[in-house]
């Protein structure tokens, strides 16, 4: 097998040839024409006149090639009690069955379809299904609020909503019908029909004549087979925020994301087809189409599909007990998982019941993973913990530690070197490359490689100016960070999270990796906010370990000690405050720029992906005890 420089040479010297050859590992009913379409920059097609199927590459190939015993997916749902394990030929049959429901409705190829679903193996199914046919699917995360349902209705104009009756967080239930009910209402875009799935101990009420029940459409449909489309045709529109409100719908092609994710299983996760792949998401996330439904799928892994948090479901143990019980090899989280398990479970004491022996090695992404982080993870699980950085837009990991190819040496705080296929440059204001070490904007130079965003749905205008109009020639990742003099790519934060002090730009993650060492912080965040003296002012929030005995005082005082120390009196680091917690997404990234908007006294709307939004008056009364100037 190829090391990592000799994979990134051989791109280098044919990018083409390069991603023909990966693409001879998936099934084609009819080859390309062209590899890579350059006729109309900065739109460029991969794969271009070739026609394949996602939902065959992902489920009757492992059938037709012997494969059909193997389990594909496997339900845990620790907030339910319930494990079900689906092997390849019964989620083929699942699926051809849900999609002659689809077709029973009269959806087509190019038809959208809206998918707004808890974790349960049908929202799996329905995703698959829509592949099957070339419907495009649009997953909405479930519980989102009405009227952020509503603005992606009208944005995808869907032929049909798939749903159930509820999904179920910590503690309580969250009743899915109203709410869809209610977008619907709201909406202008209205859809032919909706198809409720009605979980177990609950029964929403249906709307006789558009509302379908899920179990009995299924009970009375065909199967349905794989209909070939254009590998250059959308599989699926993702939303992902947008500054004006409004969300921006990243359309994704079926053969350049086959190919992509199909070639970053073997090179940078390093699984082989039969091993159990997990990956602890959500399919309303681009980690959840990516790595728990397509990727594993297309390279003949099992996947696991988890409902449930990493503690108080029902224990910080929930983790380990399903890499022992599932024989997990490959584990991929966010980093504010394992911060969470380390506040509950500092000393790894839950760890100590399970056996994670078959586990090789850790995966984090979503955010920034602080070395402390990384560092109690490996002296808890005893492998490899890589930190890699990817994005909704790019659809799979930019920069990463290619397990696959060899682990690199590892250095903390870094992503590692740029992926195959991802040119990665650090540009100034005026899209002048910086030298090594300087921190700046990290773009990718186009065109984009396989399976990342082919624009945004009906809005190519958005999408240049969102992504291409800052740097011409280069995609705009939004993110800040430097790359070493050994090549390695450090993403320190969002652009907006840079910070200018006095006329020095410096990174809140920067100081939140020297925060994060101190032994009593089990998360941190840190936040420009403005000073009329000096621009901005850096304040940290602190989430204490369980146990840590430390006054607000004292804390304050270390941590301000240690940034002097490693970065220097110019930070200006002199304010910190403890919290109980920190304002999250559900995917669990930390909403930096919203309690920066509160910090300076500006507007700010309530983010739909947020976790719980009364958090946010415990923060602004916590912010509003700090006088930066």
């Amino acid at each position: 097998m190829a090391t990592y420089r000799q994979s990134w040479q051989q791109w280098q010297d044919d990018p083409e040839g390069f991603w023909a050859k990966a693409a001879e590992s998936l099934v084609w009913s009819k080859p390309w024409e062209q590899v890579l379409d350059k006729s109309r920059p900065p739109f460029y097609r991969w794969f271009a006149g070739a026609e394949t199927n996602t939902c065959y590459n992902c489920v009757d190939r492992h059938v037709d090639e012997g494969r059909g015993e193997q389990a594909a997916l496997i339900y845990d749902s620790p907030v339910t009690g319930t494990i079900r394990t689906y092997t390849f030929s019964e989620l083929q049959s699942e699926v051809a069955r849900f999609a002659g429901v689809l077709v029973g409705l009269n959806v087509t190829k190019g038809d959208r379809v809206v998918i707004y679903m808890p974790m349960i193996p049908e929202t799996a199914i329905a995703m698959l299904a829509c592949a099957r046919i070339g419907a495009i699917h649009s997953v909405v995360f479930g519980g989102f609020a009405a009227e952020e349902l509503a603005k992606r209705i009208n944005d995808a104009a869907p032929k049909i909503i798939l749903s159930a009756s509820h999904g179920i967080e910590p503690g309580r239930v969250v009743e899915y019908k109203p709410l869809l009910d209610n977008a619907i209402t709201l909406a202008h875009s209205k859809p032919e029909r909706c198809v409720i799935f009605q979980r177990e101990n609950s029964t929403a009420s249906l709307i006789a004549g558009r509302d379908l029940d899920w179990q009995q459409a299924v009970h009375n449909a065909e199967p349905a087979s794989c209909v070939p489309v254009a590998a250059t045709d959308p599989l699926y529109i993702l939303y992902t925020s947008g500054t004006t409100g409004v969300p921006k719908g990243v359309v994704r092609d079926n053969g350049g994301h086959m190919v992509a994710l199909k070639w970053s299983m073997e090179n940078i996760y390093g699984a082989r087809p039969g091993e159990v792949y997990w990956a602890a998401s959500d399919v309303g996330w681009v980690v959840g189409h990516s790595y728990i439904v397509y990727a594993p799928l297309l390279n003949g892994n099992t996947t696991v599909m988890f409902e449930g948090k990493p503690v108080g479901t029902p224990d910080a143990g929930v983790f380990w007990r399903i890499i022992e019980q599932h024989r997990v090899a490959t584990f991929f989280t966010a980093p504010t998982a394992f911060r969470v398990i380390k506040k509950v479970d500092p000393t790894g004491e839950w760890l100590k019941k399970y056996d994670t022996g078959s586990l090789r090695a850790l995966f984090l992404a979503g955010e920034r993973a602080d070395p402390d982080t990384i560092q109690w993870a490996e002296k808890q699980l005893q492998v490899p913990v890589i930190d890699h950085w990817w994005q909704t837009e790019t659809g799979w990991p930019q920069a990463a530690n290619p397990l696959g190819l060899g682990l690199l040496p590892i250095k903390y705080g870094s992503a590692t070197m740029p992926v195959p296929g991802f040119d990665i440059k650090v540009l100034d204001e005026t899209a002048r490359p910086l030298p090594a070490g300087e921190t700046g904007a990290l773009a990718i130079r186009l065109p984009l490689p396989p399976g990342c965003l082919q624009t945004l749905w009906q809005d190519d205008k958005r999408f240049i100016d969102s992504y291409l109009s800052e740097f011409p020639g280069y995609y705009a990742t939004a993110d800040a960070g430097f790359i070493d003099e050994d090549g390695y790519v450090h993403v320190m934060s969002r652009l907006d999270d840079v910070m200018n002090v006095a006329g020095h730009r410096l990174s809140t993650g920067g100081m939140e990796e020297v925060i994060s060492n101190h032994q009593a912080i089990a998360e941190c965040a840190v936040l420009g906010v403005k000073s009329a003296i000096k621009g901005q002012v850096p304040v940290g929030l602190a989430v204490l370990k369980t146990g840590a005995d430390i006054s607000e005082a004292q804390l304050e005082k270390e941590v301000v000690a240690m940034i002097r120390h490693d970065i220097g009196p110019l930070a200006s680091f002199k304010h910190l405050r403890i919290v109980e917690r920190l304002p999250k997404t559900r995917s669990g990234k930390v909403l930096r720029g919203t309690m920066r908007k509160i910090a300076d006294g500006e507007t700010y709307p309530i983010p739909a992906t947020i976790d719980d939004p009364a958090i946010l008056e415990e923060i602004a009364a916590v912010l509003a005890t700090v006088d930066v100037d």
